[in-house]
């Protein structure tokens, strides 16, 4: 069986613009999409941020700071403290949560090319051939070894962070997984609450509904009788699941039954965090990010190979978003 160590990636990110917000607040964002909409290699590769991965933060043409990753990347709206930075990115994100240790001896990787060359990604390279950064990249995955020589590089700081197989405990895992997912839905809740344009029973239904209480699991159980993985079928150990999440919904779509699926509580975890999806042909999905060794011991088969069975028209529209938003995984 792998170590956590040797599951381990390896990651280059650019943050010449939010450097000081995000190694000082302990994570990693990027927006979704380019300016344009199109999808951006290098945003993607946020989904593929897992917890003990390291990351070396380049900004001013240095080598500034070296993290490993606590969580793994979910939903976010942009952070506030981006200020003017990045007009043209989108409000909803990719964050991921970092544990940053700036660094005493900050390496200028420009310096020492010619022996980090040979090592540079044949694609998706975060550096130019001669040295130079490239300013369209975001966050780039780069090999073991080209990690390893810059730990050597950096000296004794370097070499202890890569030594690391985890940098935190559960407890510290437990706590800062998510934090800003969970700020952002407890924001959007506050707004619903105190709005006095929605008629009071609607505000309460909407509000039960982030936690598939009330009119919305009432709604979800004239679309869906079990849970289509483990086969479940007793309401008491079912979990009402949006499959567009209630924090990217629309009032409407936060009761829509058919946004939505009944799911055992370990079934709805892996998907509301995006280890599993479903294909619109009932096909299950599974994040490369997934532990699938965790995955059997949760209830899913061992090959990963399962159909649900059908969904209706617009339950596959809403999973379409799923796939596309939610999946820990690159296109």
């Amino acid at each position: 069986m792998q170590s956590a160590a040797d599951r381990r990636r390896f990651w280059w990110v650019n943050q010449n613009q939010t450097f000081e917000q995000e190694v000082g607040g302990g994570y990693l964002w990027s927006p979704k999409q380019n300016a344009n909409g199109a999808r951006s290699r290098f945003y993607e590769n946020m989904r593929e941020v897992g917890p003990g991965d390291i990351v070396y933060s380049f900004c001013d043409t240095r080598i500034s700071a070296i993290g490993v990753a606590v969580s793994y990347a979910y939903e976010c709206p942009k952070p506030a403290e981006f200020g003017a930075a990045g007009p043209n990115w989108g409000r909803i994100g990719w964050k991921a949560d970092v544990r940053f240790n700036r660094l005493v001896q900050r390496v200028r990787p420009k310096d020492h090319i010619d022996i980090l060359r040979p090592l540079l990604p044949a694609r998706y390279s975060p550096l130019q051939s001669d040295g130079n950064g490239l300013q369209q990249v975001y966050l780039a995955e780069i090999s073991q070894a080209f990690a390893e020589v810059l730990a050597g590089l950096v000296g004794h700081e370097g070499r202890t962070m890569l030594d690391m197989t985890a940098l935190a405990g559960a407890e510290d895992l437990e706590h800062l997984d998510r934090r800003g997912l969970d700020e952002w839905e407890d924001h959007i809740e506050n707004e619903i609450a105190s709005d006095d344009k929605i008629p009071d029973t609607e505000r309460k239904a909407l509000v039960k509904a982030r936690r598939g209480q009330g009119t919305y699991r009432r709604n979800l159980l004239r679309v869906e009788t079990l849970c289509r993985i483990t086969k479940v079928d007793n309401r008491v150990h079912l979990v009402g699941s949006h499959i567009k999440p209630w924090r990217d919904c629309e009032n409407d779509e936060r009761l829509d039954g058919e946004n939505g699926l009944l799911l055992t509580p370990s079934i709805d975890h892996l998907f509301d965090r995006g280890f599993i999806s479903f294909d619109a042909n009932g096909d299950l999905l599974v994040s490369p990010r997934a532990d699938h060794v965790s995955l059997r011991r949760m209830g899913l088969p061992s090959d990963d190979r399962l159909n649900v069975g059908e969904f209706t028209s617009v339950q596959k529209k809403y999973l379409e978003f799923h796939r596309d938003q939610v999946l820990l995984r690159a296109s």
